[in-house]
């Protein structure tokens, strides 16, 4: 009777673990698919940028290889970020009613 309780609360205790396991994972699911549509957003962006950016100097796509373009899409990305970051923080400090700081 013991052998028995002891066997089935710890089936219990299993199927929890697991229950919880599936709840976090899908919640790691839905994160993963949000900051993949995240980066293409941003993706998109830098190379518009980077057309935006070649247009200036009277250059295309074909006049660089694929890793110097990479190289361009990468710094517009990088811009991009910091871009986010820096209006991410001045709408917390004027949330926050701190600015004075900016």
């Amino acid at each position: 009777m013991k052998n028995t309780l002891k066997e089935k609360s710890y089936n219990l205790i299993n199927i929890t673990k697991e229950k919880i396991n599936n709840t976090f994972s899908f919640t790691k699911i839905k994160s993963n698919i949000l900051k993949d549509k995240v980066n293409f957003k941003i993706r998109k962006k830098a190379i518009i940028a980077t057309k935006a950016r070649l247009a200036e100097i009277h250059k295309t796509f074909e006049n660089f290889t694929d890793e110097e373009l990479e190289i361009i899409i990468a710094d517009e990305e990088r811009k991009i970020i910091d871009d986010l970051k820096t209006k991410s923080f001045i709408a917390v400090l004027a949330i926050l009613g701190l600015d004075f700081l900016v």
